[in-house]
């Protein structure tokens, strides 16, 4: 744990230091925070560069996928230069030149019912940037039996959904809100059925506030509240 920031870091988060609640003892408590980020995609991308800009000392990253040219409309942590290449290579390049201070650790597998409590048993908080249920409800149970709260975010077309939940300090889980998976093919994903690429960027953002509240204990967690976006009717 660290005890005090550096000057360079001083520096840094000035902006973060003149408001009375974050201040130099909020900075630290970011310094010595760790964020799990389920997905390096379309809503990790935004998530993960707001985190290590703001300062969370350590950011885990689970993904095993590849960078797709498809993903540019959207995920901006990678670029045309790192296509056919690990996303969390491409993702671990970005975020270092964005933030050197934040220590990254990188996962390349996929979350399983067999790797995911070891996973995230070391991290505060649990941001799911997941793009299919079976890894939405294992990233839900994981937060659920190691007590962590879960910040949720879902995107198609124009519409999005972001919400946190962590039934330890009193409010609901994924599973209140969704007992049961939707049968396979039911609701289409993201690449049946599109979504705007500015659109993750919203929602991933809001994911980072919330974490970034929960860390420095400010605020109201909206627990038990779904915040659900419109684009197209410029509504929340």
């Amino acid at each position: 744990m660290a005890d005090g920031l550096t000057p360079a870091e001083l520096l840094r988060y000035s902006r973060h230091l003149l408001i009375p609640a974050v201040g130099e003892s909020g900075q630290l408590r970011l310094k010595n925070a760790a964020v799990l980020l389920v997905g390096s995609g379309a809503l990790g991308s935004p998530a993960a560069l707001y985190l290590a800009a703001a300062g969370v000392g350590r950011l885990g990253l689970v993904d095993a996928d590849v960078v797709a040219a498809s993903n540019l409309q959207r995920q901006i942590l990678h670029g045309e230069s790192w296509i056919g290449k690990p996303k969390l290579d491409s993702a671990a390049a970005r975020l270092k030149e964005v933030n050197p201070h934040v220590r990254l650790e990188l996962h390349p597998v996929r979350l399983t019912p067999a790797n995911s409590m070891e996973i995230a048993a070391n991290y505060d908080v649990i941001v799911d940037g997941s793009d299919n249920f079976p890894t939405r409800f294992l990233t839900n149970d994981t937060a659920f039996f190691l007590k962590k709260p879960l910040v949720y975010g879902a995107i198609q077309r124009f519409e999005g959904q972001t919400g946190v939940f962590a039934p330890h300090l009193g409010g609901p889980c994924y599973r209140c809100l969704l007992p049961h998976s939707p049968a396979a093919g039911s609701v289409p994903s993201c690449e049946e059925a599109g979504v705007l690429g500015v659109l993750p960027g919203i929602i991933g953002s809001l994911q980072a506030m919330e974490t970034i509240k929960l860390l420095l204990g400010i605020g109201t967690v909206p627990l038990g509240k779904l915040t659900c976006y419109d684009a197209l009717a410029s509504s929340f």
